[in-house]
């Protein structure tokens, strides 16, 4: 199953098919609001400012597997995202990254992008993997990465304005 072809749900219990992303670049982050990384918001957004026009969208999903960082409801994680950060990019319903709960889009992002030694694990909130404009996984990133950092990264594999990637 590829990245486009999976459904996830909204902050409203609607499913939405990642289909409609298709043709854009992509980061996708587990996030969480109560995390020493919290801040990284703030980068996310800006990436989301600098590079929408030119087809691409940051993709948050709350998660409370990891110190129980996010233990909102997602009417209070969507609260505090544009409240607190002024997020406009989507933040979805809170899922779980890891174990036999691991949403299907999660799964298949650490089985296309291990981390260090192999890994399918998310080590911590705001792990970051960068998508191509195909859904082809291109980076994955640890939390620690600013994600102003990513910027590089992001321009090689934004739409170009011929269509070609």
């Amino acid at each position: 199953m590829e990245i486009y072809d999976m459904t996830v749900l909204n902050a409203q219990g609607e499913e939405v098919l990642l289909r409609q992303f298709s043709g854009k670049a992509l980061l996708i982050v587990n996030t969480a609001s109560k995390c020493g990384f919290t801040p990284q918001y703030q980068g996310l957004q800006s990436l989301q400012e600098r590079y929408a026009e030119r087809g691409f969208s940051v993709l948050g999903f709350p998660c409370n597997q990891f110190g129980k960082q996010e233990p909102g409801s997602d009417e209070e994680i969507q609260g505090f995202c544009s409240g607190v950060y002024h997020v406009t990019f989507p933040v979805f319903s809170k899922i779980n990254v890891n174990g036999p709960e691991a949403h299907p889009l999660y799964q298949h992002l650490t089985k296309v992008a291990p981390g260090m030694l192999g890994s399918r694990r998310i080590k911590w909130n705001f792990t970051k993997f960068l998508v191509d404009p195909t859904g082809n996984v291109v980076k994955r990133y640890a939390p620690q990465v600013a994600p102003t950092s990513i910027a590089g990264d992001i321009e090689k594999v934004l739409p170009r304005d011929d269509g070609a990637t």
